[in-house]
């Protein structure tokens, strides 16, 4: 059974840190590109920041202050956020893509929110 959980989630003030946590299962995660994105109340999912085959890249609104991070060993995929603002309240979801295999899988969301 294919899965993604996600955890790390929570509330935290401006200008804190949280780690985000994704644990893969079902399928062979070192094949798959990792993604995070997020989805903020009345918007559209955007995407956050990605590990591909050969680059790690970051949307321009969270460059300098979340990182991305995998470890194959542990089906594990990370999105460590500093600096965070307000703005950035979202349910974040991971994201496990093999564009070659058209295979797709999401996490369920966890919830992050920034207020004082």
């Amino acid at each position: 059974q294919v899965q993604l959980v996600e955890s790390g989630g929570g509330l935290v003030q401006p200008g804190g840190s949280l780690r985000l946590s994704c644990v893969a299962s079902g399928f062979t995660f070192s094949r798959f590109v990792i993604r995070w994105y997020r989805q903020a109340p009345g918007n559209e999912r955007e995407w956050v920041a990605g590990i591909g085959y050969t680059s790690t890249t970051y949307a321009d609104s969270v460059k300098g202050r979340f990182t991305i991070s995998r470890d194959n060993a542990k089906n594990t995929m990370y999105l460590q956020m500093n600096s965070l603002k307000f703005e950035d309240t979202a349910v974040y979801y991971c994201n496990a893509w093999a564009p070659e295999y058209n295979n797709e899988y999401w996490g369920q969301g966890t919830q992050v929110t920034v207020s004082s």
